[in-house]
């Protein structure tokens, strides 16, 4: 008499890829509201790539880009901890405007000494922030004055300094060349520069600008560890959901995901290194990023944001200080809006009243549209 054994359960997997396409698509639609602001952005894109006749890719004006809007991503990493704990800030563009006009009136008219030194004055501007925030917290979490009447007083009020700082509607500036790095300036080739394409020269023996093709090792090489630094962490976070019990998402669907991000992360990173490299203020953005998801995913603080957002009563019961981790929030908030401030000031080379004005739509509008 013979028995016949069960065939051996698949594992999760395993089972996704003999399932193929069928379902990372199921997957995907499942998720539309995840990834549908990913395809309409790439839709976008693209339409824009085509109508500006290839313009929008082309690597100076990705590198403008960048420099012309890393403020906002800046500032809307401290407005998603903001809003993720049930608060809202109104104030961030006239801190920013504000901590402006304070470092160039610092740089520019006051001789301070060594207070005038861009570093010094960064570091300066940073604390002035973070006591902005501390003092706005402040209200809010102990004297539990809703945080929209808070920062709309604050967006009034620091506006109005602003303005006053810089006699009425008159810029400052120039500010130092070493202080508008931060926004305009490049990371230095250290590796140094590969040339695919010798450049054209004229009949005059200039070389014809735009012509040839040379890479900038240094931003190749950064780019090559983020995105495998990015595939491996993606991986490892998927094993440890599967090892702990938890639903992840279909194996097909991951695969294309980190080959989409990957890809599209390799080819910003051909047009960076092929134009100056890696604009600085994209790499202060990516620390600030990395440093941010850590901190949200990986520490009990962050947590803590999540539950207090989530019910904030409850936090409270369950032993978690909001007063205490409301006023870090927004003392957090206030150190990245002088940051962003500071990274106008730099774009801009002076110092003008209408820094930041109206900047607080676009940051709360970022935070929302990524899905907070």
């Amino acid at each position: 008499m013979s028995t016949e054994s069960a065939p051996a359960p698949q594992s999760g997997a395993a089972e996704d890829v003999k399932q193929g396409p069928r379902v990372a698509v199921s997957a995907l639609t499942t998720n539309l509201r995840e990834y549908g602001l990913i395809i309409a952005l790439i839709v976008i894109m693209l339409f824009f790539q085509y109508t500006t006749s290839g313009t929008l890719f082309k690597p100076v004006n990705l590198s403008n880009l960048v420099q012309q809007n890393s403020f906002i991503i800046v500032m809307a990493l401290g407005m998603l901890l903001v809003i993720v704990s049930g608060h809202i800030d109104l104030s961030v563009g006239s801190v920013a405007g504000f901590i402006g006009a304070l470092a160039a009136m610092m740089m520019v008219i006051w001789p301070l000494g060594i207070l005038s030194n861009p570093l010094v004055v960064s570091i300066v501007c940073l604390i002035v922030g973070a006591l902005i925030g501390a003092a706005q917290g402040y209200w809010i979490a102990y004297h539990r004055i809703p945080s929209f009447i808070v920062t709309l007083a604050g967006m009034l009020i620091f506006r109005g300094i602003c303005q006053a700082l810089l006699g009425g509607g008159s810029s400052v500036g120039p500010l130092p060349d070493s202080f508008k790095a931060l926004s305009s300036g490049f990371i230095p080739d250290m590796i140094g520069p590969l040339t695919l394409i010798p450049p054209t020269v004229n009949a005059a023996g200039k070389t014809i600008l735009g012509s040839g093709l040379t890479l900038h090792m240094t931003t190749i090489v950064l780019g090559l560890i983020a995105v495998l630094a990015y595939a491996y962490f993606g991986l490892r976070a998927r094993r440890k959901r599967e090892r702990h019990g938890y639903e992840a998402e279909p194996f097909p669907l991951f695969v294309i995901k980190t080959l989409v991000g990957s890809a599209l992360a390799l080819f910003l990173v051909f047009q960076f290194a092929s134009y100056r490299g890696l604009p600085v203020v994209l790499l202060v953005m990516g620390v600030l990023i990395s440093l941010f998801v850590f901190v949200t995913k990986r520490m009990t603080i962050g947590r803590r944001i999540y539950a207090m957002g989530g019910n904030a009563k409850a936090a409270q019961l369950s032993g978690i200080n909001t007063e205490r981790l409301t006023l870090m929030v927004f003392i957090n908030m206030g150190v990245l809006s002088a940051l962003g401030g500071l990274i106008i000031a730099a774009r801009l080379g002076q110092a003008v009243p209408a820094a930041g004005l109206g900047s607080e739509l676009d940051v709360i509008a970022a935070v929302f549209i990524g899905g907070a």
